[in-house]
């Protein structure tokens, strides 16, 4: 999946521009990469285009790494960034993780979901739901 077309699957899942989309997606791969392994975020970051891959390589985020916190906290870190309309924060969460899970291999995806709390199969659309391509079948539970 090219740059733009994960903007734009964001933009369309969020009803926000591509703007806030790009914004909303920076800011939430930033998040998840202090949620989930080193490893993991580093294996996420090959299979994403340039310019979403460094979100998940921030030695910054690497410091927090694999600090323990649900959903709710995952939001109110999104929505508590300056560049975030914290209106937009919840609905732009699921359309990253959504989007994220058309973008990367069933592995990666079930890998990194792997070591975040079951909630957040609550914000991830089924697919056929939403915009963006459909990359066949696919199935939480394998």
């Amino acid at each position: 999946m090219e740059y733009e077309d994960f903007i734009n699957a964001v933009a369309l899942r969020a009803k926000v521009s591509t703007d806030q989309a790009a914004t909303l997606t920076r800011v939430t791969l930033e998040t998840l990469a202090g949620r989930i392994s080193a490893g993991q975020a580093e294996n996420l970051a090959y299979q994403l285009p340039t310019g979403l891959d460094d979100c998940l390589r921030q030695p910054l985020r690497r410091e927090h790494a694999t600090s323990s916190f649900g959903l709710e906290e995952f939001v109110q870190r999104v929505a508590d960034r300056p560049d975030v309309d914290r209106a937009l924060a919840g609905a732009g969460v699921g359309a990253v993780l959504t989007t994220l899970r058309e973008a990367v291999t069933r592995d990666q995806f079930d890998d990194t979901v792997a070591q975040l709390p079951k909630e957040f199969w609550q914000v991830i659309e089924p697919v056929g739901a939403g915009g963006g391509r459909q990359p066949g079948p696919y199935s939480p539970h394998g």
